[in-house]
This record gives C-alpha cells, sequence and structure tokens, in this order.
C-alpha cells in the first residue's frame, strides 16, 4: 500500500473581545478543489461550535470564548482532528466544552462519518456499544442514567491504531466527568471494518 507524507496544517486565529479561536487548515496539498473542500468544511465545523454554545447557553455575550484544536492522526492520507469550544457566561459557575471532530482521507477529500468506517450490515452500533458498556463497567464511570446504545453517527476521532468514540458534555455523564471518552483499539473492530476504509489502513503495521 502506498502511504503520503503527513500533510501540512497551518494554524488561524480569529480574535476579538473575549474571543480568541484557534483552527486548522490544510496546505499543499497537489489537488487544490480537495484542499479547499476541506478547509471549508473545517471552518464550517469551527462556526457551528460557535452557533452551539450561543443556542445551549442562551446567550448572546460571554465572559470568555477560546477554541482550539488537536490533530489527532496526519499520516497514511488520513487526516483526523478534533475542534473544541469552550465558552462561559458572565458570573456563571462554570462554562461549558463542546467537541467535534474530523476525519478525511487526504487524497479523495472524503470527510467519514462513524457508519463509513464498517461494513455494510455489520451492526456497528451493538459492537461499539457493547465495548462502551464494558469500559463504563470497569472505569467506574458515573452515568446520568443507564447507558443503552451510542447514536449510529456517535462522534469519534481516530489516533493511531485506536478509535476513539467519545460524548459531549451531560450526554451521558454528570458535569464534573467532561467529554467521557472510549479508546478502541482497531485490532479489536477487524471483522466489522471497511477493509478499503480508515480504521483498516492504521490496523496495517507497514
Amino acid at each position: 500500500m502506498n502511504f503520503s507524507f503527513p500533510v501540512e496544517i497551518i494554524i488561524y486565529a480569529h480574535k476579538e473581545e473575549n474571543t480568541k479561536i484557534y483552527y486548522p487548515q490544510v496546505h499543499g496539498l497537489s489537488n487544490i478543489t480537495i484542499q479547499q473542500k476541506m478547509n471549508e468544511q473545517i471552518i464550517d465545523e469551527v462556526n457551528k461550535l460557535i452557533d452551539t454554545q450561543y443556542a445551549e447557553q442562551n446567550a448572546n455575550h460571554f465572559a470568555e470564548m477560546l477554541g482550539t484544536f488537536e490533530i489527532k492522526t496526519n499520516e497514511r492520507n488520513i487526516l483526523s482532528l478534533t475542534l473544541s469550544n469552550y465558552a462561559i457566561r458572565d458570573f456563571a459557575a462554570h462554562g461549558l466544552t463542546l467537541m467535534k471532530s474530523l476525519t478525511f482521507n487526504t487524497e479523495t477529500g472524503m470527510s467519514y462519518d462513524l457508519k463509513d468506517l464498517f461494513k455494510p450490515n455489520s451492526n456497528y452500533i451493538e459492537a461499539l456499544s457493547n465495548i462502551v458498556n464494558k469500559q463504563i463497567d470497569e472505569r467506574k464511570i458515573s452515568l446520568l442514567e443507564p447507558f443503552t446504545k451510542i447514536r449510529p453517527d456517535q462522534d469519534f476521532y481516530i489516533a493511531d491504531k485506536a478509535l476513539v468514540l467519545y460524548f459531549q458534555q451531560y450526554e451521558i455523564a454528570p458535569y464534573y466527568v467532561g467529554l467521557p471518552m472510549f479508546p478502541i483499539s482497531v485490532f479489536k473492530l477487524t471483522n466489522i471494518m471497511r477493509e478499503d476504509g480508515p480504521l483498516a489502513v492504521m490496523a496495517t503495521n507497514s
């Protein structure tokens, strides 16, 4: 399998009163159309996080808003990143952190949803839910109510040889738990992963 070198990432910043938003942009791809498509999707997700903060907190002003990002995978034509946004209202006891992620094929520009990682009719929801439920028990994670199953479009990112599922604050756990994250080795998913998908790429040892 032919792997390319990691793509170049440039950091951009938007700053105004009480607000600092740092976000990544892809640079140096040979296909400018694909590069532009990826960058537009990143910016769109950054803006959605900002809009969601105002909606979730029913606010028109924040004492502070900080947007950051992390590159989780940048190899083998796979780019996986997280975008975070923290905002706190004036005089609030604590703020709210939101996180979304994007995983791209840098050759095609394809952005993957969770279902795209698995074979059709693989029942990936049940398989992943069982793993998450086991980790909840093993790690004794406090929940707001008993866990049943993940969403079909559950938030995720890829970090090296792991698929990491995560939940937003308050989605399944109290505030103090933060954003619960569940790393799953790609080698536990070989029976259900798409052979032409990013998990299979990361599972390759060459």
